[in-house]
C-alpha cells in the first residue's frame, strides 16, 4: 500500500545527462536508505507539466507512480510537505527566486547527503548535477556497494533504471546494425552552450587518420555543425531529429505534439553513442558524460577534448562534492 511505502521520490530538473546521472545518485541512495526509488519526471521539460516522461522512455521497475504521493504531508524534507506534485523550479521561483545559479540551493530541496536516514516515510532527492561523489562513504559501509568506485555505482544504477523504451533501443539498435567496426562516436553541443568545434575536429582528424575506413556517428543539436560535418568527413550518419542552429536552441523548435518523439531521439542519440567503440566529446557535457557511462567505453577510447581545461575540470570538481 502507498500508505506504507517507504520511498525516495527523485525529482529533476534540466536535460537528459543532468537528470539521468543526477536520478543514478538517487537511486544508489534509495537502496542505501532502504527505500524504494520513484522518478518523477513532471517538470514539462519534455512532455507537458504534469506528465510524467521518465515511464514513458525508460522500463520503470518502481510500483508505485509519483502522483499517488502529491497529497503527503510526511515528508523530508518539511518544505515539500503537501507540495509533492510540484517541481524543484516552482519551489525555487516562489522561496528562492535569485538562488537559481546558487550551486547550494539544491540541499534546501533534498535530504541532506550527509545524514541520509530520515524518519518520514517521503523523502525528496533532488540535485540538477550528479552527487555520487558525495555519497561513497555511506557506500563503503554497504557489503553490495563497498568496493564500487562513483562511476561503478552510476553503471549499477543506470542498469536497473535506465533501460530505455523498446522503440529507442530498437531505433538505437537498427542505427548501429551492420556498421562494422570500429565507430567513432561524436557528440557537439552547440546551442545555449558551445564546444570548441576546433578542438572536436582535430580529435576526429588524428582517429581518422589511424582509422580512415570508421564510420562516424555524429550526436549534435544544431543543424550548422551537422552540415559541416557531413562536408568535412565520409561515412559520416545521424538520426533524423529537430536540431537547432546557431541562433535559435532546438526547444524554439519543437512543437509541442513532436515533444515526446523529439525526447525519444536525444535518447536514441544518446544510446546510440554509447555503442560506439570511440568517443570525441567534452567532459563539460554530462549527456555525453552519461553515454560514456551507459556504454562502459573506457577512458583510453575516449578523447575528452576538455580533459587539460583546468576550469572545466576544478568546476567539475566542486560540483561533485559540493
Amino acid at each position: 500500500m502507498t500508505e506504507n511505502a517507504r520511498v525516495l521520490l527523485i525529482k529533476a530538473k534540466g536535460g537528459f545527462g543532468n537528470r539521468i546521472l543526477s536520478a543514478a545518485t538517487g537511486v544508489v541512495l534509495a537502496s542505501l536508505t532502504q527505500r524504494e526509488a520513484v522518478i518523477d519526471w513532471r517538470d514539462g521539460d519534455y512532455l507537458a507539466v504534469g506528465e510524467n516522461a521518465y515511464p514513458l522512455l525508460f522500463e520503470s521497475p518502481a510500483a508505485h507512480p509519483p502522483e499517488e504521493f502529491d497529497g503527503r504531508t510526511d515528508v523530508a524534507p518539511a518544505i515539500w510537505s503537501g507540495e509533492l506534485g510540484r517541481h524543484p523550479y516552482d519551489l525555487m521561483n516562489e522561496r528562492f527566486p535569485d538562488d537559481h545559479s546558487n550551486p547550494f540551493i539544491y540541499r534546501r530541496l533534498s535530504i541532506d547527503l550527509a545524514h541520509p536516514n530520515v524518519e518520514p516515510a517521503v523523502a525528496v532527492f533532488w540535485s540538477y548535477l550528479p552527487k555520487m561523489a558525495r555519497l561513497r562513504r555511506h557506500a563503503r559501509r554497504s557489503a553490495r556497494f563497498r568496493d564500487m568506485s562513483s562511476d561503478d555505482l552510476t553503471r549499477w544504477a543506470l542498469r536497473r533504471y535506465f533501460r530505455p523504451s523498446a522503440r529507442i533501443r530498437t531505433a538505437a539498435g537498427e542505427l548501429m546494425a551492420g556498421r562494422g567496426g570500429p565507430v567513432i562516436g561524436v557528440h557537439v553541443r552547440y546551442t545555449d552552450r558551445k564546444v570548441s568545434l576546433d578542438r572536436i575536429y582535430r580529435e576526429v582528424d588524428a582517429l581518422r587518420d589511424k582509422m580512415p575506413d570508421a564510420p562516424i556517428f555524429l550526436a549534435t543539436d544544431n543543424e550548422n555543425v551537422q552540415s559541416r560535418f557531413l562536408d568535412r568527413y565520409s561515412r559520416v550518419f545521424v538520426i533524423e531529429k529537430a536540431l537547432g542552429d546557431d541562433d535559435s536552441p532546438l526547444h524554439d523548435r519543437v512543437e509541442m505534439q513532436d515533444r515526446l518523439l523529439e525526447a525519444e531521439n536525444a535518447l536514441i542519440d544518446m544510446y546510440a553513442l554509447a555503442s560506439c567503440d570511440w568517443l570525441v566529446h567534452s567532459r563539460h557535457s554530462t549527456f555525453s558524460v552519461a553515454a560514456a557511462l551507459i556504454g562502459g567505453i573506457p577512458k583510453s577510447r575516449q578523447r575528452d577534448i576538455d580533459r587539460s581545461n583546468v576550469r572545466v575540470v576544478i568546476k567539475r570538481w566542486i560540483q561533485a562534492w559540493t
